[in-house]
């Protein structure tokens, strides 16, 4: 009992502890405090400028395809319209992959081997939007045009493009919440006689949802606000 006193005596934070975990605190609340700050001023800055055109053309902006300037007239529907189609196209792509590949790197690859291929995908969220453009004209649409796509340039192609881009992003989030898995979880399941799939499908995967959504969402951002890449394959 005297032992079990003195633990607990021994656990209690001291003053300078204390003091420490205060400061901490008021740290991390002044942070976030600035993050909302400066959320809401971009906000009311976007909301301030945009005011004129809400009050010009109403909510027909959205909506309307037709632009334009001489008779000033204009309709954003076709931009909206582009962005969302390649930028779902991009994720239906890469999530599959980028999901399939953290998989392969952390359950089934050499240690060795997974570390080459993370180095070189990390290499790829690098390449400048301009360069994977340029390579969208001269490698893939040829290739497009040779399947029969009229030109070689279009929606798929875009969402080609971007997926490229959005591949590392998936593939490395996902990897790292999958690398947090509880390795007991994961030999229970082994020892109870599951193949290695069923451990993945059942343990895994489950364990690292939240995370694999918070990767796609943060694809998505990037495929939604990626314009220069998209301008040269998407005609």
């Amino acid at each position: 009992m005297v032992t079990a006193v003195f633990d607990r005596a021994r656990r209690v934070p001291g003053s300078r502890e204390r003091a420490g975990d205060l400061l901490f605190r008021l740290t991390i609340s002044g942070v976030a405090g600035i993050i909302l700050l400066a959320a809401g001023a971009l906000a009311w800055q976007l909301a301030r400028e945009s005011a004129s055109t809400w009050k010009s053309f109403g909510l027909a902006f959205l909506w309307t395809s037709t632009w334009d300037p001489v008779s000033d007239v204009f309709g954003v529907l076709p931009f909206l319209y582009g962005t969302a189609v390649s930028s779902l196209l991009a994720l239906l792509i890469a999530v599959p992959l980028g999901v399939g590949a953290a998989i392969f790197l952390t359950e089934l690859a050499p240690k060795r081997l997974a570390d080459i291929l993370m180095f070189a995908i990390e290499l790829l969220a690098a390449v400048p939007s301009v360069i994977l453009g340029l390579m969208g004209i001269f490698i893939l649409v040829p290739g497009m045009r040779a399947l029969g796509a009229p030109y070689g340039v279009g929606m798929l192609t875009a969402g080609l493009i971007l997926a490229f881009m959005v591949l590392p992003y998936i593939t490395t989030i996902t990897r790292e919440v999958l690398l947090t898995v509880p390795r007991p979880l994961k030999e229970a399941m082994y020892a109870l006689g599951a193949t290695r799939w069923e451990v993945v499908r059942g343990v895994s995967l489950p364990f690292a949802r939240s995370g694999i959504v918070g990767a796609v969402f943060l694809a998505l951002g990037r495929a939604l606000g990626e314009t220069m890449a998209v301008t040269f394959v998407i005609g």
